[in-house]
């Protein structure tokens, strides 16, 4: 008989780690929020990742599967945080405050409820979480005491019955800490209360925890009470695995009463509703209590009688039973759900890679770019600096044959022992020199010291050629000269070719004009003689002399293209023979600046 009834457990054991048993619903729901979550990792929809994750996270926390609930809403979390999304942090991590306070692990729940608070906005749920915080670590009791007592008038408030719910059972907990036994009982009466029409699942287990707490007091009595109620309520009447589960809690309150009969008889209504409802674990549950007790009262026939009945009736419960899911089944979905993630994370490493080698290209071509950048910015700036000593260059240079000639000139009065005009010239033509000097460090000179010079100059060429030429320089009178500023030694040249290849070969006296406009900020310099002209010139001039006179007007165009480089003032000259008489006329054009 012994080894017949091991033989029919060993059985049920079996069949009972085969299957893993939870409401119908839920399983559904499972399945569903995996498939949810696999249509979110697919799709990249990161929100709805999140939500399928708390979702996740709430059934297993219902199951007091804590470790994976745990695992889902820190996801959840890091989802929330990086979508930006305060609101739902706030909310995963008041959950996790939840879970860790279930955990007993007071001090990681306190912290959950902190954060949670931080990330609210500053409304009544920031308070309520700053008053979790206060009271899952403190030691006191009448402070936990009076942070429930303010979380309840602001649930109230909110009319958020099941936050409300869950501060009656925390109050009940105090009242349980202080001994107050019919407090804690009416709290936890009212939690259930709050519950039973929106989270029956809650209610239940609020139920259990006020019953518990009276078997501990040893109210049978009440507690027996307590459980008849909670079956007569319709969402008990109308869900089978509900009713069979609180006739078992019914069945074990009479067994700590120690009234076995009406255990057995209890056991036996819920075993024979779970056998026509096809619950098979809950069948199985109440056949091993029953089976306890009719061995402790001798009657093995009859349990053996149970142990046949319900091993010939098994496999029709397990193909009917709705409520079994395989264990490997389960485990499918939790592996499915991994993969997917595993893809997502290895999805995101490549495309970190990528945007990586991207921004390295990119900041690689930025650098060759820079470097491209600096080296055209020094070459220019050298090729800048090489043109501005260029110029300085030019613009140092004298004619040597002015100064050869002017110097000949002197010669010539001290060998007519003309001492006296030798002195005058002397005296201008180291002035000329000396404002050359001062002025070859500058690019631009003020048109009056222009002037000046070439008044000077004029001064002296005259005194060589005497009646060769006479001299007028005009301005227009609108021109401030003293703050417009032109390229020292400019004109020069252009005077030196009128008196030199021009004027001093007239037989009679001649002259020269300079004239200086403005319009529209444009400088016009005209030099009008009325010498030999050009072609004349040319046929009049020994080779020394052509090679001499294309040296000076090449230094002075090349003056003005550097000129034009460095600064772009537009200078342009034309230089033609008069049409309407001898001479020639020179046309300087260029943009000026101010001083």
């Amino acid at each position: 008989m012994k080894s017949l009834k091991l033989f029919y457990s060993t059985l049920l054991i079996f069949f009972s780690a085969q299957v893993f048993a939870q409401s119908k619903g839920e399983v559904r729901t499972i399945e569903e929020v995996a498939v949810n979550l696999e249509k979110a990792l697919k799709s990249k929809n990161e929100q709805a990742e999140a939500a399928a994750y708390v979702e996740l996270g709430d059934l297993y926390i219902n199951r007091n599967d804590y470790a994976r609930s745990e695992n889902y809403y820190l996801k959840a979390r890091v989802l929330y945080e990086r979508l930006k999304n305060p609101e739902q942090s706030a909310v995963i991590s008041r959950k996790l405050g939840v879970l860790k306070e279930k955990q007993r692990d007071n001090e990681a729940a306190a912290s959950y409820y902190s954060k949670a608070a931080e990330a609210s906005r500053k409304d009544a749920s920031t308070e309520l979480n700053l008053n979790d915080a206060k009271r899952v670590s403190s030691k006191s009791v009448s402070k936990k005491k009076s942070v429930v007592a303010q979380n309840m008038q602001i649930n109230a408030e909110r009319k958020n019955n099941n936050e409300l719910a869950q501060d009656y059972q925390n109050m009940a907990e105090i009242n349980v800490q202080q001994n107050n036994i019919p407090e804690a009982t009416k709290n936890l009466e009212t939690a259930y209360d709050l519950s039973k029409k929106e989270a029956p699942e809650k209610a239940l287990e609020i139920n259990k925890k006020t019953v518990d707490l009276l078997v501990d007091q040893n109210d049978f009595s009440q507690a027996i009470e307590k459980k008849k109620e909670v079956l007569e309520e319709d969402f008990i009447q109308q869900n089978s695995l509900r009713k069979v589960t609180q006739l078992q809690e019914l069945a074990d309150v009479y067994l700590k009463s120690n009234d076995q009969a009406q255990a057995a008889e209890m056991f036996r209504k819920s075993y024979e509703l779970a056998l026509a409802e096809n619950h098979t674990r809950q069948a199985h549950r109440s056949l091993m209590k029953l089976d306890s007790l009719y061995t402790a009262n001798g009657d093995t026939g009859l349990s053996l009688s149970l142990y046949r009945d319900f091993l010939s009736a098994l496999p029709q419960i397990l193909e009917k039973d709705s409520t079994l899911v395989n264990a490997q089944t389960m485990k499918n979905i939790e592996e499915r759900i991994a993969r997917l993630e595993n893809e997502k994370l290895l999805q995101q490493e490549l495309l970190q890679r990528r945007n990586l080698i991207n921004y390295l290209l990119i900041a690689g071509l930025l650098l060759a770019f820079g470097f491209i950048v600096y080296a055209l910015l020094t070459q220019n700036k050298l090729r800048r600096q090489n043109k501005k000593i260029e110029l300085q260059s030019l613009r140092r240079e004298m004619n040597p044959h002015f100064i050869f000639n002017s110097l000949n000139s002197v010669n010539q009065f001290i060998a007519e022992n003309n001492e006296l005009e030798a002195n005058a010239y002397l005296t201008k033509f180291s002035k000329l020199m000396r404002g050359v000097m001062e002025n070859s460090k500058n690019d631009f000179i003020p048109l009056s010291r222009e002037l000046t010079l070439l008044t000077n100059y004029l001064d002296l060429e005259k005194s060589r050629f005497q009646d060769k030429f006479d001299y007028q320089i005009s301005v227009d009178p609108e021109l401030v000269t003293g703050e417009i500023m032109i390229p020292g030694m400019l004109i020069q040249p252009f005077l030196e070719n009128a008196v030199w290849h021009g004027l001093r070969y007239r037989s009679d006296s001649g002259y020269l004009n300079v004239h200086i406009s403005n319009g529209d900020h444009i400088l016009t310099i005209t030099i009008e003689d009325n010498g030999i002209g050009i072609g004349k010139s040319t046929e009049q001039k020994t080779d020394h002399q052509k090679q001499h006179n294309g040296r000076g007007m090449k230094n002075t165009l090349e003056r003005i293209q550097l000129l034009n480089d460095l600064y772009h003032r537009n200078i342009s000259c034309d230089v033609t023979d008069k049409q309407d008489g001898d001479g020639v006329l020179v046309t300087l054009k260029m943009k000026y600046g101010k001083s």
